[in-house]
């Protein structure tokens, strides 16, 4: 009997403690979103304004922070907020404290693209319009009137974005309207032409090679075209 007893009172206080769980979930989920942070990740460049990114926090014609947890739909929110055409992408989540916390990584431009609407090309290859908020100090690219020829040029400019000597120095990319291409260089006046992208990788370490010899011998300024289009050598045309 006094086993039964005990079974029974422990069984009642489970019931006790699922229940107050229960009905503070329930209490907790039925509270508005108590604040809200907005957050961009690895940038200190904003391309898109957090008011910008505020404006897109409504559900159901309804302002976010007057909706109650329970009710708000966070993956929704999310594809909203991703849906932007500065965004890469957004995590949304509410924390410990009810703060509403959004997470923004921005698109990265690694070129600008000068035509009559003139636009960036981001980290992915992709085209990016450009922001109202900040502008990027990235490569130039000239002459590229085909928007299907992005994913050609892209090589060439990841291939200067991700060297070190080469972001440095190398400031406009220009395409030919024979597609052949060259590139403009800071502090000199000679063209580089680079030709077709056949073989980059080589002739991105010719160039390199050439430019670091010429400034050591002081003979940079001497030369009006360096040609990297024959195989694994550098042709230089001196002023006259």
């Amino acid at each position: 009997m006094h086993k039964y007893i005990l079974y029974t009172k422990g069984l009642v206080m489970i019931v006790i403690v699922i229940s107050l769980y229960i009905f503070s979930s329930i209490k907790s989920n039925s509270k508005l979103i108590k604040c809200i942070s907005i957050n961009f990740i690895g940038s200190n460049n904003l391309f898109i304004s957090k008011s910008k990114v505020d404006n897109l926090l409504t559900q159901n014609n309804e302002y976010i922070a007057c909706i109650s947890k329970d009710v708000l739909d966070l993956k929704a929110l999310e594809l909203k907020i991703s849906s932007n055409e500065m965004i890469e992408k957004s995590e949304v989540y509410i924390n410990i404290d009810g703060e509403l916390v959004i997470d923004v990584k921005q698109r990265k431009p690694y070129a600008r693209v000068i035509a009559n609407s003139s636009y960036y090309i981001d980290s992915n290859a992709k085209k990016m319009p450009l922001s109202l908020d900040h502008s990027a100090r990235v490569l130039l690219v000239y002459g590229l009137t085909n928007e299907s020829k992005i994913d050609k040029i892209f090589k060439l400019i990841k291939a200067i974005y991700d060297d070190e000597f080469l972001s440095l120095y190398v400031t406009d990319i220009l395409v030919a309207t024979n597609n052949e291409i060259s590139l403009k260089v800071r502090n000199v006046d000679f063209e580089v032409l680079v030709g077709d992208l056949n073989n980059l990788d080589q002739k991105m370490k010719n160039f390199k090679v050439f430019y670091q010899k010429a400034y050591k011998d002081g003979i940079l300024k001497n030369y009006k075209k360096v040609n990297l289009q024959y195989n694994n050598q550098v042709v230089c045309t001196k002023n006259i």
